[in-house]
């Protein structure tokens, strides 16, 4: 059996709360009839990225069916962690029950943190040194009220559970392939609450560049091509974005479906891609091929090939669908999203 680790358990959290664009657009007349989703999701008052991915890392442990004193790694990939100074892994680790023994990071690189965390364990795996871990993305994403971003940033998590190839496991990481850049496409420095962009620049030298070369890298040195694939997965700021990634690359449209969800929750960031491969394996069947291609700011892409195991069957079940989380919304108007989004200071 080929790869690098194989998934026991993988787990999705999206909060409750959603907004919808146009009561974006309704306060600030701008760009409301072409919004790139229909809707996003945000934290409730008592969430961040650290609660949301405890809520994820549970799922991923159920289905994983593993004692958490066996976890010794637990990666966090996010750019909006709760603290300035303290990591959100110690917290986590402390409260899922993981090994003292731990290799405990938080790691930052846009929105490929995510996809990075979960290779990074990979490859404790499959180097020895550790037998299980845990790679996470998380995010509640920053925009600045009447900014383009306002209409996507979103909140979401996604976590997955890694151990040793096996035939029981949920799938496999067959191969990566990580593409990166100085592209200066969004940036936020030290001290500023809202990020910076590039408006259409973000596009076409930074979305799109890396993730065709992340892509077309990994099926250059797997012999692979768009046709083995079942599914396919890509960062998703938005819905138009993907779209044309898949039409650029050779995929299809039905390939594309079940990993695009940002029409409905926005744009999760460092959970973007996770979350979407969550939701294929919720209707993934074994010996189904994957391909995931994160893409992150500043810039780069990774790029996995995903088997689907015999494990799927039984785990599956074990945990909340992605569906669950994005049918249980409750949509909330502006003057709510300020609060919750502590745009507005005062008691919450």
């Amino acid at each position: 059996m080929k790869g690098i680790a194989s998934i026991y358990g993988y787990g999705a959290y999206i909060p409750v709360y959603r907004i919808e664009a146009k009561e974006i657009a309704r306060v600030h007349t701008k760009g409301g009839e072409k919004a790139p989703i229909k809707s996003k999701s945000l934290p409730g008052p008592d969430e961040d990225s650290l609660t949301m991915a405890y809520e994820a890392a549970k799922n991923a442990l159920k289905r994983a069916r593993i004692d958490p004193s066996l976890v010794e790694a637990l990666y966090i990939g996010s750019e909006s962690p709760p603290y300035a100074v303290k990591p959100s892994a110690t917290v986590i680790a402390e409260a899922l029950g993981l090994s003292r023994k731990l290799y405990g990071i938080d790691m930052e690189f846009a929105c490929k943190a995510g996809t990075t965390a979960v290779i990074s364990v990979a490859s404790l795996i499959s180097s020895g040194v550790i037998k299980y871990g845990m790679g996470i993305g998380t995010d509640t994403a920053q925009g600045r009220p009447g900014d383009e971003l306002e209409y996507t940033a979103a909140a979401g998590a996604a976590a997955y559970l890694l151990g040793p190839l096996s035939r029981e496991s949920v799938a496999t990481i067959e191969h990566t392939y990580s593409y990166v850049s100085d592209t200066p496409d969004f940036w936020r420095r030290e001290g500023e609450k809202f990020p910076m962009h590039t408006f259409r620049f973000t596009g076409e030298p930074a979305y799109f560049q890396h993730i065709e070369g992340a892509a077309r890298g990994l099926m250059e040195e797997t012999g692979l091509r768009p046709g083995d694939f079942n599914y396919v997965v890509f960062h998703q700021p938005n819905v138009k974005f993907p779209q044309r990634m898949a039409e650029i690359l050779g995929f299809t449209p039905e390939q594309l479906k079940l990993g695009l969800l940002s029409g409905e929750i926005g744009n999760t960031y460092a959970a973007a891609s996770l979350l979407g491969l969550a939701n294929v394996l919720d209707h993934a069947k074994p010996g189904e091929r994957i391909l995931v291609v994160s893409f992150g700011s500043g810039a780069g892409s990774d790029a996995l090939s995903i088997i689907v195991e015999d494990g799927i069957v039984e785990r599956k079940p074990l945990a909340p669908s992605v569906s669950y989380y994005i049918k249980r919304a409750k949509y909330v108007d502006y003057a709510f999203y300020l609060k919750y989004r502590r745009f507005i200071l005062g008691v919450m």
